[in-house]
């Protein structure tokens, strides 16, 4: 916060924790806050906030978090309540799921994506024959 600032730190900013670079925790990892890895996990982690990954970092196991954004390398599924974004730096492998997921060009992804979405009108209509519903699918053999 710059000096001289009206403004204060919300919450979230203050609960926001630190994995610097060159820092190395083998184990799992859970907290109320949001958190920022810029060293090496290797070890599920599980928050009621955010997650960061930065460019350079490594997290090895599952995470769960409100909202995660991946700039480095993460080797686990994830589970978010909130949007996930992979950066085109990111090596990812594993299963996502979240209530967006934006994969940007140039990210290196392995995995599934489970995110619920409404498609578009026009691709809606062409899919649904207008009619508002799938249409009508037999297994095949029958």
């Amino acid at each position: 916060m710059a000096r001289g600032s009206t403004t204060t730190r919300s919450e979230s900013d203050a609960a926001e924790s630190l994995i610097g670079r060159g820092a190395r925790i083998r184990g799992r990892v859970h907290g109320d806050g949001s958190l920022r890895v810029e060293g090496s996990v290797e070890g599920n982690i599980q928050l009621a906030g955010d997650l960061e990954i930065e460019d350079g970092a490594t997290v090895t196991g599952d995470v769960e978090a409100s909202s995660l954004v991946v700039s480095g390398q993460l080797t686990g599924d994830v589970v978010s309540r909130g949007p996930v974004t992979i950066r085109a730096t990111a090596q990812y492998a594993g299963n996502v799921g979240g209530s967006e997921v934006i994969l940007e060009e140039g990210a290196a992804f392995t995995g599934r994506i489970e995110a619920e979405f409404d498609l578009p009108a026009e691709l809606s209509e062409r899919t649904t024959g207008g009619r508002g519903h799938a249409p009508r699918r037999e297994p095949a053999g029958r």
